[in-house]
């Protein structure tokens, strides 16, 4: 008797232990890469995205949700919760580490003074699994299995083929390269890996953090003939009437008031009417609208894996973009990625067939950006706002659209108050820097949070700075503070820097005492 009572307490105590660890909800943070504000559905996108659509609807939508503007410090960003350049990542990735005994806000890999989302689940008995693009340190020491990372597939370094594998990209699974299959295709191979990883977490009385970071839909445009097809055409429209439509929905969905005007069309885009070769611009819009919509049938198959599994009402799913959409060319860049004799080659092939390597210009862009002005890398809104959906039954239980004011350092916080998951001081035997994000847990129970006294921004010599419905803004072309109203003048027209000049020198302040903080060059000016 007195054995059986002693086993029926140790099953008991067993059976509460693995009960306490399955309270803590799972994750799964999905990072779209090059995606503009109004490029899914519910954000105003003719684009096809019925799987994000229904989490928006079920969930939490942000009509004010920040990036850090560029790949390398959004990542850097999302994974740490600090600034990019408390990251290291104040401007790129660098290809090889000259000195790792001093660390600097742009040596181009992730600080050892930062710890990653991943490192930090860990201690709280997370398992951590990521597909996708890494992009935050091209050298071994700073992959993600060293960083906290158990599994990892994708690519390390920044674009790549979506067939093939270029000079100078490594793809991995775990530490090893990966050896590229006839069929593939990347965005599918992320979806899928993604998708094996939770299958993988079933069996474990343990909760799971996976980062899914596409590359969809960045550069160059490739996408499956059937998935183009399905948007031949749609395009013809061109560019003008597509802006005013998608503002239009984007008006009927609440995200902006009725009279909420659309950005001017830079002087240097054509008007569609006289624009040549239009069947061309069609079939490269139509391509990236398929890349989106094959990102968006892969995420539709991580939620029916995670419902199969009954893991569905206890994981929080977040999705957001790295940047504004992007106006690159690749003239340049294509010699250098593909080599002359490829880049030739390249020329003589369409948009979405293997071996082209093209982008859709700043045309198409600024629809991606809707009413927005500006493109990725700039601290103008067309650069730094991003979609951002959170879902999470357990916690929201009742759909909300809010204009409360996020940034994507706010995620890590975020997961780690729902994880009960302290920061640490110390990991690794390095001192740790203070968290910098302040977690979104209040707006997503409905509540108002309180805000970041003031955020800012720096990429390559574009800089802003946003206080409440303050917001001064500095291009590296104009090179000039303009100061804009963005609760009442979110589009950025109207300069008010002559009006209220007081009120930009106090903004400047802000700068520079964040410049200072985070290790800005050029922060005094």
């Amino acid at each position: 008797m007195k054995k059986a009572l002693i086993l029926f307490l140790g099953l008991f105590c067993c059976a509460s232990f693995g009960q306490n660890k399955q309270t803590r909800p799972n994750f799964v943070i999905i990072l779209a890469d090059d995606l503009g504000f109004s490029d899914i559905g519910c954000y105003g996108a003719e684009i096809q995205t019925p799987n994000l659509d229904k989490l928006a609807a079920k969930g939490v939508k942000f009509t004010q949700f920040y990036n850090a503007a560029r790949c390398c410090p959004s990542r850097a960003s999302l994974l740490t919760g600090m600034y990019p350049h408390q990251a290291g990542m104040g401007t790129m990735v660098v290809s090889k580490v000259k000195d790792r005994s001093q660390e600097n806000s742009t040596q181009g890999w992730l600080s050892r003074q930062t710890v990653t989302m991943a490192e930090v689940l860990k201690t709280v008995g997370y398992q951590t699994f990521m597909s996708g693009k890494w992009h935050v340190g091209e050298e071994r020491p700073d992959w993600p299995l060293q960083r906290g990372f158990e599994q990892y597939f994708g690519l390390i370094s920044g674009a790549n083929s979506y067939y093939e594998l270029l000079p100078n990209r490594l793809v991995l699974e775990n530490n090893k390269p990966y050896k590229i299959p006839d069929s593939f295709y990347l965005t599918d191979a992320i979806s899928d890996k993604a998708i094996g990883y939770i299958e993988q977490s079933k069996g474990a009385q343990k909760p799971f953090f996976l980062y899914v970071a596409y590359t969809a839909p960045h550069w160059p445009l490739h996408a499956p003939a059937e998935e183009i097809a399905k948007y031949r055409g749609k395009y013809l429209k061109g560019w003008d009437k597509l802006r005013e439509e998608r503002l239009e929905k984007q008006r009927e969905l609440g995200l902006f008031p009725k009279n909420f005007p659309l950005s001017p069309k830079e002087a240097d885009i054509s008007d569609w009417e006289k624009t040549i070769n239009k069947d061309e611009w069609d079939l490269k819009m139509a391509t990236y609208a398929a890349m989106v919509t094959r990102m968006d049938a892969g995420i539709g198959k991580i939620i029916e894996k995670l419902k199969a599994n009954g893991q569905f009402e206890n994981t929080v799913v977040m999705f957001l973009s790295d940047n504004g959409a992007c106006s690159e060319i690749l003239d340049n860049r294509a010699k250098r990625d593909l080599g002359d004799e490829s880049y030739e080659i390249s020329l003589r092939k369409e948009a979405g067939e293997k071996g082209s390597y093209t982008t859709y210009g700043k045309e198409w862009a600024a629809l991606g950006n809707t009413p927005f002005r500006l493109y990725k890398q700039f601290t103008h809104e067309g650069g730094i706002a991003t979609p951002m959906i959170v879902h999470y039954p357990k916690l929201i239980k009742k759909p909300l659209q809010t204009n409360q004011i996020g940034h994507i350092m706010d995620i890590m916080p975020t997961c780690l108050a729902l994880a009960k998951a302290e920061y640490p001081t110390t990991y690794n035997q390095n001192a740790i820097k203070p968290l910098e994000g302040s977690s979104l847990v209040p707006i997503l129970e409905g509540k108002t949070r309180k805000p970041h006294s003031y955020l800012a921004w720096e990429h390559f010599d574009c800089r802003a700075v946003r206080q409440g419905k303050w917001k001064i803004v500095w291009s590296k072309d104009v090179k000039k503070w303009e100061l804009y109203d963005v609760e009442n003048d979110r589009t950025e027209l109207t300069d008010l820097a002559i009006q209220y000049p007081k009120k930009v020198e106090e903004m400047k302040v802000f700068y520079q005492e964040w410049s200072a903080k985070v290790g800005v060059k050029n922060g005094d000016k």
